[in-house]
């Protein structure tokens, strides 16, 4: 992991020390990757409504509903991603600057983005983070930690199936030259 993007470790205060029976060094190694996927989950979530409000064009209910209810479902992980942190006795994200300093998705900050060219970014940028989610759970199995690497599993397929869906909206708007 690059050095811009490690949690900086802190002294815990003894009453957050949640008792597991995860060694410390897996109990870091999980935690930090986790805060950087939550990052990247908060990041990957205000991109997704970046794009839903700023949608336009002839297919802009569907795409705005599209990715209203894609942004729901990934704002929705971010307690659980959060909470697991603190499950295994970690401390985990405080700040949007903490956030931006570890996020691996890109902002999109133009004036103007065409709607398959949103479709396409957050499409890659789903494809990107799955694959992220992949190496996370590698790093559970190394740990023996089933309960993070099974929620993963299931964010994996959520992350997949996002995918799936932008992949097939946007080549559905190449076929009719939309």
């Amino acid at each position: 992991m690059a050095k811009d993007r490690v949690v900086p470790t802190r002294k815990k205060a003894p009453q957050l020390d949640t008792p597991t029976d995860l060694k410390s060094n897996g109990v870091q190694a999980i935690t930090q990757a986790l805060n950087v996927l939550l990052a990247d989950t908060f990041a990957l979530y205000l991109k997704t409504k970046n794009f839903h409000w700023h949608m336009s064009g002839p297919h802009f209910r569907d795409y705005h509903l599209l990715l209203d209810e894609q942004a729901d479902q990934i704002f929705a992980t971010t307690d659980d991603m959060a909470e697991r942190v603190r499950k295994i006795s970690g401390n985990t994200l405080r700040s949007i600057g903490q956030i931006a300093s570890l996020q691996r998705v890109k902002d999109n900050n133009e004036e103007f983005v065409a709607p398959l060219d949103m479709l396409r970014e957050l499409m890659n940028d789903n494809r990107d983070f799955a694959a992220n989610l992949r190496e996370a759970h590698e790093l559970c199995d190394e740990n023996g930690d089933v309960a993070t690497a099974s929620l993963i599993e299931n964010w994996i397929d959520e992350t997949e199936r996002r995918t799936w869906f932008l992949f097939e909206a946007a080549r559905g708007a190449d076929q009719t030259g939309h």
